[in-house]
């Protein structure tokens, strides 16, 4: 089963669409006008069910098919938001909105489940309920999270959950995936360092907050060269550093942060113990203290067994066999679709987006070529899933 062909009879539809939301990306939960023009076209494709304001403003819509006597119930998950980042592309539908873009893809993702609802509302070449689940908020707001609080899978009845990826670098349409982690936690963290500020011309009657930072930062990166086992993954990186704001003062306080990145919990606990140790231990070894703030965002996006070989052999009927790896490297990298996966067994796989610009800079795009090997995936899926 190769890609499906009324995808190709109406990708230019397709096509059109995902640049539309590509000239108006929004963020977090402020996605307001893409969940709206969500919600028009599934009616307009005709699905039996279209609820809006699910986890503040995620879409959903439900295609049942020609029967449901199986009883199953399967959820496919798209992306709707951007991110605060200038466009470069020089693209004909780059973004309208100074400061935000599809950096991420996004926009393409929500043009193949598109592609596929309408696909599969006009076919219903099924036996069961395909639910279709559009999500804002995923780029650091936690989408997944608040549609699954706000009871997505139990007023759907949702048995099993899948979400879709693109991924520079992997060739056009080539299909990525593998049992468990697949993408990292991400945790954040700041450390404020409380010193004893002076003039710049005395610092000995002072406890420099800087030189107390800047021997944490150095001494956090032992966390993972020293504490992490060798063979297990984890990733800690201090991004910010502020302190100070006149040449001729020492400051009172530094403040530094970052984030920390782990595929099991063993890691992950390890690596928030060692940080507030070291933090500390430096801290007082100065004469300084600090105050930490350690936030567990994201969980580890971790694919069930079952259902990560079944979308294997989905993706191989659509791209062949030496198109798809199903024993890929995870990423570190997180996702929020690791709530649907923790909420429901399921399986998040990665489309390649082939030879392009990476994900969150200002000349990435979605590559339009690989939208009906996209749709194509999410319908066979379904009918595979739930065969008529």
């Amino acid at each position: 089963m190769p890609i499906v062909n009324r995808f190709a009879d109406f990708q230019a539809d397709t096509v059109a669409w995902r640049r539309d939301i590509h000239r108006h990306p929004e963020l977090l939960y402020e996605v307001h006008r893409t969940a709206a023009t969500v919600a028009e076209k599934l009616r307009a494709f005709g699905v039996d069910e279209v609820a809006t304001g699910i986890g503040r403003t995620g879409v959903v819509g439900v295609i049942r098919g020609r029967r449901t006597t199986s009883g199953k119930v399967v959820g496919l998950r798209a992306d709707m938001d951007a991110l605060p980042l200038g466009e470069t592309t020089g693209k004909p539908y780059a973004s309208e909105v100074a400061g935000l873009m599809h950096a991420c893809g996004h926009d393409g993702h929500t043009a193949m489940l598109l592609g596929a609802a309408r696909y599969l509302a006009e076919t219903r070449n099924f036996d069961g309920t395909a639910v279709v689940i559009f999500q804002p908020a995923e780029e650091g707001g936690g989408g997944g999270k608040a549609m699954v609080e706000d009871g997505l899978m139990e007023r759907w009845n949702i048995q099993e959950v899948y979400g879709m990826h693109n991924m520079p670098g992997i060739p056009a349409g080539h299909f990525h995936i593998r049992p468990g982690p697949i993408m990292a936690s991400t945790d954040e963290f700041t450390i404020i360092v409380h010193g004893a500020g002076a003039h710049a011309a005395k610092p000995h009657l002072s406890v420099d907050p800087i030189i107390v930072g800047m021997g944490i930062g150095q001494a956090l990166q032992t966390i993972v060269s020293r504490s992490v086992d060798p063979v297990a993954s984890a990733v800690v990186s201090l991004t910010r550093f502020h302190a100070g704001g006149a040449r001729n003062i020492i400051s009172d306080t530094a403040e530094l942060g970052g984030t920390v990145r782990t595929l099991r919990a063993a890691e992950r606990d390890l690596a928030e113990r060692r940080l507030r140790e070291i933090a500390a231990g430096v801290a007082a070894a100065y004469g300084a203290t600090v105050e930490i703030d350690y936030d567990r965002n994201y969980p580890v996006t971790s694919n069930h067994v079952k259902q990560t070989a079944f979308a294997a052999g989905v993706a191989r009927s659509v791209a062949g066999d030496s198109r798809v790896e199903a024993e890929a490297d995870p990423l570190l990298g997180g996702e929020d679709f690791s709530y649907m996966l923790e909420a429901r067994p399921g399986a998040f796989i990665f489309i390649g987006n082939g030879d392009t610009a990476g994900l969150h800079t200002s000349t990435y795009d979605f590559n339009d070529d690989i939208i009906p090997a996209g749709s194509s995936y999410w319908a066979r899926l379904v009918e595979t899933a739930m065969p008529a």
